[in-house]
């Protein structure tokens, strides 16, 4: 007994660390991912392309192989080792971000940008189920919204480092790096930050492979689809509900720098250190909490409780996303992004703890992979190009991009919303009968 104690202590600290090392990992993929959101401008002007271009690199380039690539990773998660699939992911995604630095063209961004979504595909499948065989059940939710917290911090570091950057480089037309030579300012901040990518990656030296909670499905992919045709109530509730919001929250992140610097006249450097802090503590505030809010409401036998939270978020997204585009005064427009970012930020920790919920272990990492693949083919696959499409076909003027915006997102919510409604009665039906068979066994 005396020993049971600090050895429980340690499995405790142990697998918190992990949860920070793969939290740390998934900020890093979020720098990489978005911070080409700041860089519209300069991007646009050098490279002499349209706001539809550029939503394809931010969002299409990216999400083609990241969606295809995550599903044929679900099942080695499932079976090999998830520490070196997240490693490896994260050292290939850094590299290929700092090849965006050297890119001279859309076609060579384009590809370089499919790259990072190639190394970033291998990240969630492994995390998700190494935080789910090192944090008990009853903890769950708050430790994947940590995970999720990545992407707040990664979004606010790549508006905040991404503005200090460019402010600091000035009008200057190119910029002098150590073995590199003189390039673009924008270049510059890709290639910083894919080399201090590959340096970080080496944290998961320090990180365990967790024990498997019950062993892997070895029945392929008939087992999978055999799978969603049993339970698709829940799963197709599940993964459409957050695709949807999924495809407002990326036509969002991506669009509202160059918003803020169009409608309201901030420089990157303003959006940096206004907006990012907002992104950093409205977000994190967001993810955790509601992380937190549905594991008080499992300990009270809610069995929907995650479903719940993302939609009660969809909820109040559709008016403050109707709100925000809106508004003249710039600082009822922070109000508006603050309140906006904490409920966009609800759902993220709460829809993978959905899944470990109702998902049995065997097959956790190729349903996350599938659910992967909806809510970044429908999310960042087309969400920054359709407000994109909206601005240049519809309006046809750059300076709408705020009705583009303000058109788009409130209807996009609402379907959030009724596709998470209609999901619930078979969600509870599933975790129901997980827990059932977890007492029986």
């Amino acid at each position: 007994m005396g020993e049971q104690a600090p050895r429980e202590s340690r499995s405790r600290l142990r697998g918190w660390w992990t949860v920070a090392v793969l939290t740390l990992a998934y900020t890093f993929a979020f720098v990489d991912r978005q911070v080409i959101s700041l860089l519209v401008t300069p991007i646009k002007r050098d490279l002499g392309l349209s706001d539809t271009q550029l939503s394809l690199l931010m969002g299409l380039s990216f999400a083609l192989f990241y969606t295809l690539i995550g599903v044929l990773i679900g099942p080695l998660a499932d079976r090999g080792s998830r520490r070196g699939l997240a490693a490896g992911g994260f050292v290939l995604w850094s590299a290929m971000t700092a090849a965006c630095g050297m890119a001279k063209s859309f076609g060579g961004l384009f590809l370089a940008r499919m790259g990072v979504g190639v190394g970033e595909a291998a990240l969630s499948p492994a995390a998700y189920s190494m935080i789910a065989d090192e944090i008990p059940a009853e903890r769950r939710a708050t430790a994947l919204g940590v995970y999720s917290s990545g992407i707040y911090l990664g979004s606010s570091l790549a508006i905040s480092l991404g503005g200090a950057l460019v402010h600091r480089a000035g009008t200057s037309e190119m910029v002098e790096l150590p073995l590199i030579g003189a390039v673009r300012p924008w270049q510059a901040v890709f290639l910083l930050l894919g080399a201090s990518g590959i340096v970080a990656a080496l944290l998961f030296a320090t990180v365990r492979e967790p024990p498997r909670r019950a062993p892997a499905s070895r029945e392929g992919w008939g087992a999978l689809i055999a799978f969603y045709r049993e339970r698709r109530g829940f799963l197709w509730g599940h993964h459409g509900g957050f695709a949807l919001l999924s495809l407002a929250g990326y036509a969002t992140a991506y669009w509202i720098p160059t918003f803020l610097e169009r409608r309201h006249g901030w420089s990157p450097a303003t959006i940096g250190e206004i907006y990012g802090p907002i992104v950093l503590v409205a977000g994190v505030l967001g993810v955790v909490g509601g992380g937190r809010i549905a594991d008080r409401l499992k300990r009270r036998g809610v069995l929907d409780a995650n479903l719940r939270v993302a939609l009660a978020a969809a909820l109040l997204l559709a008016p403050l996303g109707a709100a925000f585009p809106w508004v003249d005064s710039p600082r009822t427009c922070a109000v508006l992004l603050a309140l906006f970012t904490c409920a966009s930020s609800l759902p993220w920790g709460v829809a993978a703890a959905a899944l470990a919920d109702a998902v049995p272990d065997r097959m956790r990492g190729q349903v996350s992979a599938v659910y992967l693949l909806a809510i970044n083919a429908v999310g960042l696959g087309l969400g920054p190009t359709l407000v994109a499409l909206v601005t240049d076909h519809v309006f046809a003027d750059e300076k709408s991009l705020h009705l583009s915006l303000a058109s788009t997102v409130p209807l996009i919510e609402i379907a959030a919303a009724l596709t998470l409604f209609l999901g619930l009665p078979a969600y509870r039906a599933s975790v129901a009968r997980l827990e059932s068979a977890a007492r029986g066994s």
